[in-house]
């Protein structure tokens, strides 16, 4: 059994490129209110079909689904129901309904329907309007956000970009110069790993003999040969690169997007049905392959040895071995984006995949002799395809925990969470005792020395994981920390590992009117519920005595959560002018702190700590993910230290 379409496109279809799949111009629409009365309003929408197109008017049942929808992004907005129609609709029969009759509009249209408010009358009202339109047979649906003002509406004060921050002149030079990431090696270094974990799967691993030989033997000379080799593997690493440059374009286009998809609860629920999927697939019950026409079009192109050939041939493999690399480039497409370091990591990443699946190509062709220390093909290729698959269904786990810290559901609890990664555990282990067989297993006859490596490996990680299921001092699993849920986030009700003794304010306001008191400066920490570095720094770093003695008597924390969904009061939603001119939305929490963090620190990246005096100035360079407790320690200090040259300079007369 094949799965046809590639998982891995249409989650990229799905993510970037569904809004380009119908024209984007066919439907406009504009958005203004009238008041009525007090806390009542008339909202009204006008829109233009572009010629061809059809818009299915409100008021219409499309087999169960209502014609127009609106949704509000706060619950004190209402509407009442019909929609007031301006504008001549044609009833006409549509064959995608059976011939059924329904009102289209063309050209230029206007709805309109009373809006009513419940208390306080903010100054803008955000919501979206679900539509639905087509074009000859094809039949779409549409979501327009629209935002307008309210008149004699209030605006409550919502501060977000802070004048008297200068990041580039602090009052001390400590702390990191630069906003890029520093685990960009490690990104890759992951990457390489990754390639070369998916050079040992079935669909890799006996290609790389044949195509050795095609170079080494079919090119006339040797030295032409290496060169064609080199110039295969280039290509093979220059295509995973491409893959990312996408992600390059929405990450220009807004710094934010992709730390939006990676904590978008819907998105992670995707990556964990198609981990699923993924891990299904490398038990051996169906391929997810890409469609045969386009493996059969590249193909036609390659072989020979001139350049352009030898390019088909690098997209050949990557196309032919994606039943088994898919799942792979999947896991590193969603870990990184979830790691919330932007399309750069993913690039390092990709690049790192690409490199560790071509080196051996290269390598080999340039010392052939080193063929004859490969290992046979056979049966123990479909085992470590089976293992990957038990690994891919710890990542689905990983990504429903996501889904639930960002909505605070309480469905994957922390020991819930590795309760699942110890069942998991186990499953290896019995699969490489040969107790568990799968449909194309071969029974287990003797334990190779690998194969009794791994069984150790897996048993002693699943012998790791258990006290992490206990409410005691052992359940803080340093070697993973950061991947299950918080050390608070228990199904116990005191969990013993959570009394840290630094609990941080949510709010900036509030933290600051609290550091004017104490006259302490301000720790700002922005985090996110699926931040993973951000758990490492609160279970392996803030937990060092030094550095908790610090946080807890010499500044007030505040943790800034950029992914928190829980919505603005209406009053305080608003749209923002963002200083390289843009217009954002700013209606979530998460929203208004991740604005924050780009207007005033540059970086959209967690975790990043910021020290600020009472009177808000800037007291060193922001500091990033910092897994060494001294080198944090010696930034705190450095901060309490510039803190009291700033007193005592404005205490100068």
């Amino acid at each position: 059994m094949q799965i046809k379409s590639g998982l891995l496109f249409f989650l990229f279809t799905f993510c970037f490129v569904q809004a380009w799949c119908q024209d984007s111009t066919a439907i406009t629409w504009k958005t203004h209110t009238n008041k009525s009365s007090a806390g009542e309003y008339k909202l009204v929408f006008d829109v233009h079909v572009k010629p061809g197109w059809q818009l299915y008017g409100p008021g219409q049942d499309l087999s169960g689904t209502a014609s127009m929808e609106l949704n509000f992004a706060d619950s004190s907005f209402s509407y009442k129901i019909p929609f007031k129609t301006e504008g001549t609709g044609h009833k006409q029969p549509v064959a995608l309904f059976d011939n059924l009759n329904f009102i289209l509009f063309t050209g230029d249209a206007g709805f309109s329907v009373p809006l009513q408010i419940k208390g306080a009358v903010p100054a803008m009202v955000f919501g979206s309007l679900i539509y639905y339109f087509g074009k000859g047979d094809s039949f779409y649906s549409g979501s327009y956000a629209f935002s307008t003002t309210l008149a004699g509406g209030i605006q409550t004060g919502t501060r977000i970009r802070i004048p008297s921050f200068d990041l580039q002149h602090p009052v001390s030079s400590c702390g990191d110069t630069g906003t890029s990431d520093k685990g960009l090696l490690s990104i890759f270094l992951l990457g390489l790993l990754g390639g070369f974990i998916a050079l040992l799967t079935p669909c890799v691993f006996p290609l790389i003999p044949l195509t050795v030989s095609f170079f080494t033997k079919n090119t006339g000379s040797p030295g032409k040969g290496r060169a064609h080799a080199l110039l295969y593997g280039f290509f093979i690493f220059l295509i995973y690169v491409l893959l990312s440059l996408p992600f390059h374009l929405l990450d220009h286009t807004d710094p934010e997007i992709l730390n939006n998809i990676s904590t978008n609860v819907w998105l992670n629920l995707l990556f964990f049905v198609i981990f699923v999927v993924f891990a299904i697939s490398f038990f051996g019950y169906f391929e997810i392959t890409l469609p045969g026409s386009v493996a059969n079009t590249v193909n036609s192109k390659s072989g020979g040895t001139t350049t352009a050939g030898i390019f088909f041939m690098a997209l050949t493999l990557a196309i032919v071995s994606f039943s088994c690399t898919g799942p792979i480039l999947g896991s590193l497409l969603a870990g990184a984006l979830s790691n919330h370091g932007g399309a750069i990591q993913l690039s390092f990443g990709m690049g790192g995949f690409g490199l560790g699946l071509a080196l051996p190509f290269a390598l080999f062709a340039l010392f052939p002799g080193w063929l004859g220390s490969l290992p046979r093909s056979g049966g123990w290729l479909g085992t470590v395809k089976v293992v990957l698959g038990f690994l891919e269904l710890a990542m689905a786990i990983k990504f429903l925990s996501n889904a639930d810290l960002v909505e605070q559901w309480g469905l994957v609890k922390r020991e819930i969470f590795i309760g699942f990664w110890v069942i998991i555990g186990l499953l290896i282990t019995l699969y490489l005792m040969g107790k568990i067989r799968f449909p194309h297993d071969a029974p287990v006859k003797k334990f190779s020395l690998p194969r009794i490596g791994f069984l150790v490996f897996f048993g002693l990680s699943t012998l790791y994981l258990i006290p992490g299921l206990t409410n005691t001092p052992a359940a803080n699993l340093s070697l993973i920390s950061g991947f299950p849920p918080p050390l608070c986030y228990s199904v116990y009700k005191n969990p013993v590992n959570c009394a840290r003794g630094v609990e941080p304010l949510r709010d900036y306001e509030e933290a600051l009117t609290l550091a004017k008191k104490l006259h302490k400066p301000v720790l700002i920490d922005f985090t996110g519920w699926a931040c993973v570095n951000c758990r490492r720094m609160e279970e392996n770093v803030w937990t060092d005595p030094e550095v908790k003695k610090r946080m807890l008597d010499s500044f007030v924390v505040v943790s800034l959560y950029v992914d928190d969904r829980r919505l603005l009061p209406a009053g305080s939603q608003m749209v923002y002018p963002t200083k390289d001119g843009a217009r954002k939305n700013i209606i979530s929490v998460g929203d208004k702190w991740a604005t924050f963090q780009s207007e005033n620190f540059n970086a959209v990246s967690q975790p990043q700590y910021a020290l600020v005096s009472p009177d808000e100035k800037i007291l060193t360079y922001t500091k990033g993910y910092t897994p060494k407790a001294e080198e944090f320690t010696r930034w705190l200090d450095c901060g309490l230290a510039a803190s009291r040259n700033a007193s005592a300079t404005q205490s100068e007369p």
